[in-house]
């Protein structure tokens, strides 16, 4: 489809959407109703691990979206993910369990980048699958990767490369045959890897770390944990007209500070530890000196303290009217039961501290993802009636807790030059290329070497080293013997096994030697001895005339390449090839030209990226760091 036809879906937003593979009946309110209760079970389902989940910017959502412009009826969503990519792929993994536990929906992913599930699996495409032939042919079925496939001579399921499939059409090849369009066990295993981890990998990605913060934000953080993101980024992203609100601290004032314990995502805390502010004097918050042991508890506080500011003053007070109770919803006792069927409370007996605080949780979450409202209330609006409804806060009880607040090490923020290298050699493994295959094989073989031999360590850098020159000389002369096109360069790929076809090889030299069909009779093998005599003599009489031709042939090219060679060592171009010997001109050593100068050209690089290191990571080859400082 045209690139103007399409959709555009803004950057940093994730879409998500979830088809019924066969249609629930043949009426539309019907399939409505059907849809609309399925995402009240998806979300019941999902709960567990969205309760625990803070997001960046936006959360996970299901919405009822009726037909319209040839997509059939589905529910779906779209949540902006900002600078943290890890909402995006847990979002995918929550598709991955919504499809293993719905196995009648089949759900589709998109973000800017288009099928960015595709970019992840790119070394393992077939070749007729781009970005203007995968429209409406990915989707994640059953908890596997589905693509539709082209036809071919094995196969004639599918839809061809140049013909773009419509949503239902997809749908229904899905349903008939799911194995056929099912990834390629390389393509789903490279979108495995990428979710590993999950869904212990949601506290993996949580840090706690000390604050003093206003005694306000201490009560409003322990009911929604999650505002703390808002706060973050309104700082974050703050301008002169934001810092205005923030020479008063109304909301907020600066001397009910106490010492808490505030949950961060990774990136969230990166992100305010990174921004270097200094706060007004009016403000009443003061820093005490870098060397105080508790610096960087003050400065962590101080910058939440501003972007809880920054969110209240943009926001009215709130109502003075109560809001009904969350149980006068006919949603909410649905919803409750779906929790106790997927086993939320854990046993928990009705009525004890953590069954409230379990129910806490999903009071908020309900009214945040299942419940719906006409007007939905800013994050500023929610803080504001937080700070109304609750009970005022006692600041000596606050202050007693500061002994019992957990904190983690944050040293994850530092990555060594060492820690940088391992994650690209992890994230470069698997490849299939040439290069990648002999840099395995010459590594198990010196490996053995070093073990049997028990050599010493100086022998063991000379064979590495050794070993990468000729990596690199071979992965080079691979790279340049590969096939290219206007698309670009391919990467060299594995060898295949050779195959032999005996009758296509006879028939190539029939073709070759003449047709086998052709009789010959006595008389025509007298005749061709005695041609082939008279050849043998013209043949023996030539031979020595040709022979010394081509002796005097090639001592003339060789002496016209010798004052080539003279003509040249004068010039910059002959003074930029390295020779084996001074005293003599030898034959140019290619290998050991072409190695030097992309070790030179890594050299320039200064660590950074570049032509040569980008060339030899896409080919598989690695090359230490140069220790060499001259």
């Amino acid at each position: 489809m045209d690139a103007l036809q399409r959709r555009v879906t803004l950057e940093d937003i994730v879409e998500y959407k979830l088809f019924l593979v066969q249609p629930h009946g043949t009426k539309s309110e019907t399939t409505q109703e059907h849809l609309k209760h399925l995402a009240d079970e998806i979300l019941a389902k999902v709960a567990p691990l969205l309760m625990q989940y803070i997001w960046q910017h936006q959360l996970f959502n299901l919405k009822y979206h009726p037909e319209k412009g040839g997509v059939p009826a589905h529910i779906g969503g779209s949540t902006q993910f900002g600078d943290n990519v890890e909402d995006e792929w847990f979002i995918v993994y929550l598709l991955q369990r919504i499809t293993e536990a719905f196995p009648e929906l089949a759900a589709r992913v998109e973000d800017s980048d288009g099928e960015f599930l595709l970019i992840e699996a790119a070394d393992y495409l077939p070749k007729w699958l781009n970005p203007d032939s995968s429209e409406n042919r990915v989707f994640i079925f059953r908890g596997e990767l589905h693509i539709l496939p082209c036809p071919s001579k094995s196969s004639p399921v599918g839809f061809s490369k140049n013909l773009v499939p419509s949503v239902a059409q997809a749908l229904a090849l899905l349903s008939t045959h799911p194995e056929a369009c099912r990834a390629s066990p390389k393509i789903c295993s490279a979108l495995r890897k990428r979710l590993e981890g999950y869904p212990e990998k949601i506290k993996a990605g949580l840090h706690r770390a000390h604050c003093f913060v206003p005694a306000g934000i201490v009560m409003v953080l322990t009911q929604r944990p999650d505002l703390v993101s808002h706060a973050v980024l309104a700082f974050y992203l703050r301008d002169p007209v934001d810092l205005q609100a923030c020479q008063s601290f109304n909301t907020f004032p600066p001397d009910t500070q106490v010492l808490t314990s505030v949950t961060f995502t990774r990136c969230l805390y990166a992100q305010l530890q990174q921004q270097q502010f200094t706060p007004d004097r009016r403000s009443g918050f003061t820093l005490p000196p870098h060397s105080h042991p508790q610096y960087k508890a003050h400065e962590l506080g101080m910058k939440l303290a501003h972007g809880f500011e920054i969110l209240c003053s943009k926001c009215r007070l709130p109502s003075s009217e109560p809001d009904a109770p969350i149980s006068c919803n006919p949603q909410w006792r649905g919803f409750m039961e779906s929790l106790k069927k997927n086993g939320y409370f854990k046993g928990e007996l009705e009525g004890s501290a953590r069954y409230r605080e379990l129910t806490r949780s999903a009071e908020n979450f309900f009214k945040q993802s299942v419940a719906s409202k006409s007007s939905a209330l800013s994050p500023g609006e929610e803080i504001l009636q937080l700070l109304h409804s609750c009970q005022p806060f006692n600041l000596e009880e606050l202050k007693k807790q500061e002994l019992q607040l957990p904190q983690e090490d944050s040293d994850w923020l530092d990555i060594t030059a060492q820690d940088l290298e391992c994650m690209l050699q992890e994230r470069s493994r698997g490849r299939t290329d040439v290069g990648s295959q002999n840099s395995t094989r010459e590594t198990c073989h010196i490996e053995g070497t070093e073990v049997k031999k028990k050599e010493s360590e100086g022998n063991k850098e000379e064979e590495e080293g050794g070993y990468s020159l000729v990596a690199v000389s071979q992965g080079m002369k691979n790279f340049l013997n590969s096939m290219s096109s206007y698309e670009g360069a391919e990467l060299p790929c594995s060898t295949q096994p050779f195959s032999f076809d005996p009758q296509s090889m006879a028939n190539a030299l029939d073709r070759l030697l003449g047709s086998k069909e052709e009789g010959l009779d006595s008389d025509d093998l007298d005749d061709d001895d005695e041609d082939l005599d008279d050849e043998i003599e013209e043949v023996e009489g030539s031979s020595s005339h040709a022979e010394m031709n081509g002796t005097e042939n090639l001592d003339g090219l060789r002496t016209y390449m010798d004052q080539m060679d003279q003509e040249l060592m004068s010039t910059n171009i002959g003074q930029s090839f390295s020779l084996t010997t001074e005293e003599e001109i030898q034959p140019l050593d290619v290998d050991l030209n072409l190695v030097s100068n992309l070790l030179e050209s890594l050299s320039c690089q200064a660590g950074l990226a570049g032509p040569a290191s980008n060339l030899l990571q896409s080919l598989g080859i690695h090359i230490p760091p140069n220790s060499d400082p001259a």
